[in-house]
């Protein structure tokens, strides 16, 4: 099995799961035991950063702070960042050679006082995966995977990423689901 970390799963029209109908989620890790991922265009409009900075009673600085994405249904009160790896943390798991992944309160105290990383996303809860479940869902058609992409991750808005992500790769996923098929 080819590992799929560093890659964005694209939900299909075949997707079932109403939580993930026109998501966009970055794998983190997959390997055989399963994987684990992060919705990357599902931003809580009723969060930010800096509620969340003051919940965990951190000094925020005078700044705008980005939305709080959801990502995923699994522990959403676990709180992760995906980051630009040009602001290396100790504690961080490298995902490809310039985005990595962390939970260290220590990154967060640094982008409370805007000396974080230059890109940066900052998520509750993550979708995952047990052993062939996502194999499963795969064929199924329920996801389409493409290479990750540092721009669809960082700088393009949430309502294009779904789209965007699918058409880095040449696929109109408005009509995907009336074109693919099994020979």
């Amino acid at each position: 099995m080819e590992s799929l970390k560093g890659h964005f799963l694209i939900s299909t029209t075949h997707m079932p799961d109403p939580r993930f109908q026109e998501q966009v989620i970055y794998l983190c890790a997959h390997t055989e035991e399963g994987a684990m991922g992060l919705v990357i265009n599902n931003p809580n409009p009723m969060i930010t950063l800096r509620d969340v900075l003051r919940g965990a009673d951190i000094p925020v600085a005078d700044a705008p702070f980005p939305p709080v994405y959801m990502g995923g249904p699994v522990e959403m009160d676990a709180g992760f960042i995906l980051f630009s790896s040009g602001s290396l943390s100790a504690h961080a798991l490298n995902i490809t050679s310039n985005i990595s992944l962390s939970r260290d309160i220590r990154l967060l105290r640094d982008i409370s006082q805007g000396r974080g990383p230059e890109h940066f996303l900052f998520m509750l809860g993550y979708a995952g995966w047990g052993m062939g479940q996502l194999e499963t869902e795969l064929m199924d058609n329920s996801w389409l995977t493409v290479p990750g992409d540092f721009d669809i991750l960082f700088n393009t808005p949430d309502e294009f990423k779904w789209k965007r992500a699918a058409g880095s790769f040449g696929v109109d996923i408005s009509i995907f689901g009336d074109v693919i098929g099994n020979a």
